[in-house]
C-alpha cells in the first residue's frame, strides 16, 4: 500500500494546486519514484489511498495494471487508512510505503522481503542512520538492539517503508489513528524489528528538499 492521501501542508505552496505525490523530482512525480521501488518485485495488487485532489493521481496512473485506489472521504491517518484498504489488499502481512521520499542503492523492498521472519516479527521497518537521512531534521525514531528489535528513541530514522502484519488493526476502536499505536504494542511484545537501508534516502517533505533529493540522485548516477 502506498500512502498518498495527505494534504501536503509542509510542501506548501507547491501543493496549492496538486497533491504532494505529484510534485516532480528529477523530472518524475514522487508517486513514480515510489512505484519504481516495486519494479521486479512480485507484491500482488498495489493499493494507493487518495483524499486531496485525487483525480490528478488517478489520471496520471490511468491504465497501469494492478493498481487499485482506496478513497478516503476524510483523512484516516496511516492506521485508519491501511485498515480501510484491507479489502483491496490480498493477504497478510502487507508492505506499506510513503510517497514523499526518493532512494538510491540496493532495492529496499527486496531487502525487506529477504529479512522478513514471520516466526519472530509482526513488523519489519527499513531505517537509515540520522547522518544519512537527507532532508530530515528530526531527532530519530527508533533504537535497535543487537537482534534488530526496535524501541522508540532518538536513533535511526524510519524511511516510510515496512512489512507489517495487520491483525492488530481490528483492535483499535478509533476510525482515525496512526500506525504508531500498533508499533508501540509490537515493541512491547518484542515483535517490532528494523534493518538499515544501505543506500541513499531523502525525505522530500518540504520544497527545499527537492534540490537535496535531486543532488543525491545525481551523485548516484555518476
Amino acid at each position: 500500500m502506498l500512502f498518498a492521501a495527505g494534504l501536503g501542508t509542509r510542501m506548501a505552496p507547491l501543493t496549492a494546486d496538486r497533491p504532494k505525490p505529484m510534485i516532480p523530482v528529477a523530472g518524475r512525480p514522487l508517486i513514480d519514484h515510489a512505484l519504481g521501488l516495486l519494479d521486479g518485485v512480485d507484491t500482488g495488487p498495489v493499493v494507493i489511498n487518495l483524499h486531496y485532489l485525487p483525480r490528478q493521481i488517478q489520471d496520471h496512473l490511468q491504465g497501469r495494471h494492478g493498481i487499485r485506489f482506496s478513497h478516503e472521504p476524510r483523512l484516516l491517518e496511516t492506521g485508519g487508512g491501511l485498515r480501510k484498504a484491507l479489502p483491496l489488499l490480498n493477504g497478510n502481512p502487507v508492505i506499506t510505503l510513503n510517497t514523499d521520499a526518493v532512494w538510491t542503492g540496493p532495492g529496499p523492498v527486496g531487502q525487506l522481503l529477504r529479512h522478513w521472519d514471520p516466526g519472530r516479527m509482526e513488523a519489519l521497518l527499513l531505517t537509515v542512520p540520522k547522518d544519512r537521512a537527507v532532508g530530515h531534521g528530526g531527532k530519530g525514531d527508533f533504537i535497535a538492539d543487537s537482534d534488530g528489535r526496535l524501541r522508540r528513541g532518538a536513533g535511526d530514522v524510519y524511511t516510510g517503508l515496512q512489512i507489517i502484519r495487520t491483525d492488530r488493526l481490528a483492535g483499535i476502536a478509533d476510525p482515525v489513528f496512526s500506525l504508531g499505536r500498533i508499533w508501540d504494542d509490537m515493541a512491547a511484545s518484542g515483535t517490532l524489528f528494523g534493518i538499515e537501508h544501505k543506500g541513499g534516502w531523502c525525505d522530500v517533505g518540504r520544497p527545499e528538499s527537492i534540490a537535496l533529493a535531486e543532488m543525491m540522485l545525481g551523485k548516484a548516477d555518476v
